[in-house]
C-alpha cells in the first residue's frame, strides 16, 4: 500500500515533464522506465485528472494539426447548411421525410450503444402507438372517426413533451441556483434528471410533430375538400367541421363539456381538438376548407396557449441540432481520418 501512494505523486510528476516540457523530478528523481499506477484505487476525480494529463501529453506540438481540424470543421458546418436549405426549398417533402428518418434512428442507435434502457421501451412504446395512428391516417376511404383519433394522439404526445422539456428545464435551471441542496440532492444526480427530462421533451416533441404533419397532409388530400389550385372541391355545411367531417353539436357562443367550437376569420367552424392539431400541431396556418390564412394569436386570445405556439417554433429549430448534427460531425471525423488527422 505505501508503494501505491508513493507511485501516485511520482506519476504526477511524470505527467507534469510530459505537458510543461520540462525536465525536473521535484525531487523524485528521474525514471527512465514507466511507473505503473493501480487506476482501480484512485477516485474518479483523480482518474479524469490523469487521463486529462494524458491527453495533454499526446497532443503537444500539434497546434497546426488542430489548426486545420477546426478550418475543416467550420468549412464543412458552412457547406452543409447551404445544401440543407436549398435542399429543403427546392426539394421539401424528401428533406422532411430524410429529416423524420433521422430523427427516428440516429438516437436509436447512439441510446442502443450507451444500453439506455429506459429510452428504448419509451422509443418502441411510442413508435407502435404512431405505427397505427399513421396506418390509420393513410388508409383510404378515411373513417369518419379517424381524423379525431390522429389529432388527439399527436395532441396528447405535443402536450407530454411540453410539460416534460417545461419540467427539465426547471430542473436544471434549479440546479444552476443550488436549490437542489435545500432538498439534499448531489448536483450531479438533479442535472442528470433535468437533462434526460428536458432530452425526452424535445425529442419526442420533434418527432411527434413530424408525424403528425405527415399524418395531417395526407388525410387533408383524403378529405377531399380542396384541391392543388386551392380551390374546394366539395361543399362544405355550416355544421360540419371540414377537419373530421363530423357534425357540430356545440355552438360557437355555448361552451362546451369536452370541447367547444371555434369559428376562424373565414366564418368556418371547427371542433377544438380538431383545429388545435391542424394549427399547432400539424403545422398548418390556413383554413382546412378555404385555405385562408388563420391568425393564431386571435383564435387562441389565452395568453396560457400562447407559449405552445412558440414551443413549436423551437422544435423547429431544434431538429437541425438532433438530426444532422450527428450525420455533419460524423462527416467532419470521416474528412479527418482520411487526411491522416487526429
Amino acid at each position: 500500500m505505501q508503494q501505491e501512494l508513493t507511485a501516485l505523486p511520482k506519476m504526477a510528476g511524470v505527467f507534469e515533464v510530459e505537458v510543461d516540457g520540462v525536465e525536473h523530478d521535484h525531487g523524485l528523481g528521474h525514471h527512465d522506465e514507466p511507473i505503473q499506477v493501480d487506476l482501480s484505487n484512485l477516485s474518479p476525480e483523480e482518474k479524469w485528472r490523469m487521463e486529462h494529463a494524458r491527453m495533454h501529453a499526446k497532443h503537444k506540438g500539434h497546434e497546426a494539426m488542430h489548426a486545420e481540424m477546426v478550418l475543416i470543421l467550420i468549412v464543412t458546418l458552412v457547406i452543409a447548411q447551404l445544401v440543407l436549405v436549398q435542399w429543403k426549398q427546392r426539394h421539401p417533402k424528401s428533406y422532411n421525410l430524410m429529416t423524420l428518418f433521422q430523427m427516428w434512428v440516429v438516437p436509436l442507435y447512439f441510446t442502443t450503444k450507451l444500453h439506455w434502457w429506459r429510452f428504448l421501451v419509451m422509443w418502441f412504446i411510442f413508435s407502435v402507438v404512431t405505427a397505427y395512428v399513421t396506418y390509420r391516417a393513410t388508409r383510404k376511404p378515411l373513417e369518419c372517426t379517424t381524423p379525431r383519433l390522429v389529432y388527439k394522439w399527436f395532441l396528447l404526445l405535443y402536450k407530454i413533451s411540453y410539460a416534460t422539456g417545461i419540467v427539465g428545464y426547471t430542473v436544471v435551471m434549479f440546479t444552476l441556483f443550488g436549490i437542489n441542496l435545500i432538498f439534499r440532492i448531489k448536483p450531479e444526480d438533479a442535472m442528470d434528471f433535468g437533462v434526460s427530462l428536458l432530452f425526452y421533451g424535445l425529442y419526442y416533441g420533434v418527432l411527434g410533430r413530424d408525424f403528425s404533419e405527415m399524418c395531417a397532409d395526407f388525410m387533408a388530400s383524403t378529405v377531399g375538400y380542396y384541391s392543388a389550385s386551392g380551390m374546394p372541391t366539395k361543399h362544405l355545411s355550416d355544421s360540419i367541421c371540414a377537419v373530421c367531417g363530423q357534425q357540430i353539436l356545440v355552438d360557437v357562443s355555448e361552451e362546451g363539456i369536452i370541447e367547444n367550437t371555434y369559428r376562424l376569420s373565414c366564418n368556418h367552424v371547427f371542433h377544438e381538438f380538431c383545429i388545435r392539431g391542424w394549427c399547432i400541431v400539424g403545422k398548418k396556418q390556413t383554413c382546412p376548407y378555404c385555405k385562408e390564412k388563420v391568425d393564431l394569436k386571435r383564435m387562441f386570445s389565452n395568453p396560457w396557449e400562447r407559449p405552445h405556439v412558440m414551443y413549436g417554433q423551437l422544435l423547429d429549430w431544434l431538429r437541425y441540432l438532433v438530426a444532422w448534427q450527428p450525420v455533419i460531425i460524423g462527416l467532419v471525423q470521416g474528412i479527418n481520418y482520411i487526411l491522416g488527422l487526429e
